[in-house]
């Protein structure tokens, strides 16, 4: 189910760094985006540059992308952030992600013209400069319609109402606005 991205006061900080974060994506070097993993997901075009793995930096593309680094950085909790590039005419089958406890967020970057996005029953398409939410659990599957290489940050990050002790850090480091 997608979640309203206002629920999350870090998205305001990402949509307002929109362009630096587009920006040092589209000056990285294609070749250094990697094939999705899960490839029974989809035929080909859906690559991936990661920057945080579970909070560990990888080396080489965080100093291709420092501004983006420092502002992912600064996301409580963060456990995974990287640049996700779908080409157009790409597929990626109805799945679901395996991390209970997590959110994902997707910042549009560049190309979001024609592609959608289905979390359980709801279709919706990104958005040059804002942020879509949404629990990875619900299945979900994407379609790239349009005629241009489609770029997000994605990240994912702890899920504010899971147990009353993540309730609580949310409300400390937050101000206690929580996503329902």
């Amino acid at each position: 189910m997608f979640k309203n991205p206002e629920d999350f006061p870090f998205t305001v900080l990402l949509e307002a760094h929109w362009q630096v974060i587009r920006d040092e994506a589209l000056a990285v070097s294609k070749e250094r985006f990697l094939a999705w993993p899960e490839r029974h997901l989809y035929e080909n075009g859906w690559e991936v540059l990661g920057l945080l793995a579970f909070g560990v930096e990888i080396a080489g593309n965080t100093k291709l992308c420092p501004q983006t680094t420092a502002l992912v950085k600064q996301i409580p909790g963060i456990v995974t952030a990287g640049f996700s590039a779908l080409q157009p005419g790409t597929h990626i089958a109805p799945h679901t992600g395996y991390a209970d406890g997590l959110l994902r967020c997707h910042l549009g970057l560049a190309g979001c013209s024609g592609c959608s996005i289905r979390v359980g029953e709801e279709i919706r398409t990104w958005t040059e400069g804002k942020c879509l939410v949404f629990d990875d659990t619900t299945e979900h599957e994407v379609w790239h319609r349009g005629h241009e290489t489609r770029i997000v940050l994605l990240l994912d990050f702890p899920h504010p109402a899971n147990t009353p002790q993540e309730k609580n850090w949310w409300q400390q480091w937050f101000g206690g606005k929580k996503s329902q």
